[in-house]
């Protein structure tokens, strides 16, 4: 007999109630209170390294970006972006007219200026001429008034000898005047002696006069002495104040020169060469536009040297103390995909840039919340020609720093060490720990750094010393012995962990590793 509707309803639902019941009892079954770990063996390893790292991007040792230093439509660009150059190629060519037109004035300026400092010369030649014709006057000048005082000299003796002669002759004459009265001697011999007074006194007078005029020649010779050596003095004048025209010539001579090399200077300028070997990164210029120079300088082109190619990277300040200069280095170009280069730490800079700062340096605005960065430059070595040829600037790079490296160590994952606080390292429970407002004691005990070991079927707290860090593990310096087995997770559980918490160990899956935390 076929059921009815109703009836197939109330066994429908008495199945699913069934099965729920079911379900519901084997969770309950299958559900335990004891939480599962994952378990790994302690193991000396043979290497671990310790790395920092950092983003960047691939620079060249220097750019040259270079300007217009002169005015004038750009005519020519003879190259182009990604173009290899070498120093003195020919790079953009400005229009010279202008700067042509005034190399030539200031020639012909200095030309001016040479034909002025040449007839200054020849002012200082004649002027020259002139004292020397001055001095030879001044020569015999001096000649004559010596000659004239040396007349005077003779002139005197002669007017001393006159009178003397005039005296012997006055008392001649006397004595011959006593004896004619007293009669010794005749008249004609009184006569005679009168003549020779006379002639006596007559010569004196003459010498005397002769004196006079010696006198009076020196004092000419004196007067055209004094008028020569003024002429010296005027002729000498005149050739220092030809001088001084010569010096002032050739001072112009000199301005005019440095002022013709610097116009040559802007006009060779027209013509912009590479100043080192390198690579054209950037032309913003094009041809047809109108250069300037000055404050707005019009930039032309910028060229990359690439014979030495570094990677510059920020590293935290939390790890710039453990960057060392000349530690080694691999780097990822993003371009090259998985090829790593090798490379070494340059320089690191000592002033630090917050991440939103564009340049390094020190700032009046410190920003405290911000975190900062060092940047770092390190030079890519053992490089391919066909890797170096490749490289571009700008290219972005990831750099793994190796800071530290020890050989034989134990070593654990890192999410294995935890940190406790003492009472919790002890096992103690929440009735161990301060209430949640109570101060905190001013010397606050540090947190015990440890790990859990599998000890049967409980987790044990072992404190331990680490040392370096490596990518996924830690070295272990004391604290673990080979072979132990350490707790590694789930980390929801190793969290929560005490001593003495009986675990289960978690079995490995099929077809995989532990699974998942």
């Amino acid at each position: 007999m076929a059921l009815s509707r109703k009836k197939k309803i109330i066994i429908g639902s008495s199945v699913g109630v069934l099965l729920l019941i079911i379900v519901i009892a084997s969770i309950f079954a299958t559900r335990t209170d004891v939480p599962e770990v994952t378990v790994v063996k302690v193991e000396t390893r043979p290497e671990l390294r310790s790395t920092v790292t950092s983003s960047g991007e691939v620079r060249p040792i220097q750019f040259m970006n270079l300007t217009s230093e002169v005015q004038g439509k750009i005519e020519e660009i003879t190259v182009k972006e990604g173009d290899k150059v070498k120093k003195g190629d020919v790079l953009v060519r400005l229009d010279p007219d202008q700067l042509e037109s005034s190399t030539d004035a200031q020639f012909a300026a200095y030309q001016s200026a040479q034909d002025d400092v040449r007839s200054s010369q020849t002012q200082v030649s004649a002027a020259q001429n002139n004292l020397a014709q001055a001095q030879q006057s001044l020569n015999q000048a001096e000649v004559a008034v010596d000659s004239a005082r040396q007349n005077v000299i003779t002139s005197e003796t002669e007017v001393n000898r006159a009178q003397v002669d005039l005296t012997a002759a006055q008392r001649e004459m006397k004595r011959s005047e006593r004896l004619v009265e007293s009669g010794v001697v005749s008249r004609q011999e009184l006569d005679t002696n009168r003549d020779k007074y006379e002639t006596a006194r007559v010569a004196l007078a003459t010498a005397k006069a002769r004196l006079e005029a010696q006198k009076i020649a020196v004092r000419d010779a004196q007067s055209r002495l004094a008028s020569q050596q003024v002429s010296v003095k005027d002729a000498r004048r005149a050739v220092n104040t030809a001088e001084i025209n010569v010096n002032s010539s050739q001072s112009r001579v000199d301005q005019q020169a440095a002022v013709l090399r610097g116009s040559r200077n802007q006009r060779n300028k027209s013509v912009v060469v590479a100043p080192i070997n390198g690579v054209i990164a950037e032309i913003p210029s094009k041809v047809g536009t109108f250069a300037v120079a000055g404050l707005s300088t019009t930039a032309l082109l910028t060229i990359a040297d690439m014979s030495q190619v570094n990677v510059e990277v920020k590293v935290d300040e939390t790890e710039i103390d453990k960057v060392a200069v000349g530690q080694k280095v691999k780097i990822k170009v993003d371009a090259f995909g998985d090829t790593e280069l090798d490379g070494e730490v340059l320089q690191k800079t000592p002033l630090a840039v917050g991440k939103s700062a564009t340049s390094g340096g020190l700032s009046t605005n410190i920003n405290v919340q911000e975190a900062k960065e060092f940047r770092v430059v390190i030079r890519l070595v053992n490089l391919t020609e066909e890797l170096q040829s490749s490289l571009r600037p700008g290219m972005s790079a990831t750099a793994t720093i190796t800071t530290k490296t020890v050989e034989n160590v134990l070593a654990v994952p890192l999410q294995a060490v935890v940190e406790k606080k003492p009472d919790e390292s002890r096992g103690g429970g929440a009735n161990t720990m301060s209430p949640p407002n109570a101060p905190e004691p001013a010397d606050k005990p540090k947190p015990v750094k440890g790990v859990f070991i599998l000890d049967g079927n409980k987790a044990k707290f072992v404190p331990v010393e680490t040392g370096i860090t490596g990518e996924s593990d830690i070295q272990i310096t004391s604290g673990l012995s080979p072979g132990q087995e350490v707790i590694t997770g789930p980390s929801r559980v190793l969290n929560t962990l005490k001593d003495d918490t009986v675990v289960k160990r978690q079995e490995k899956k099929e077809g995989g590793g532990p699974p998942k935390s």
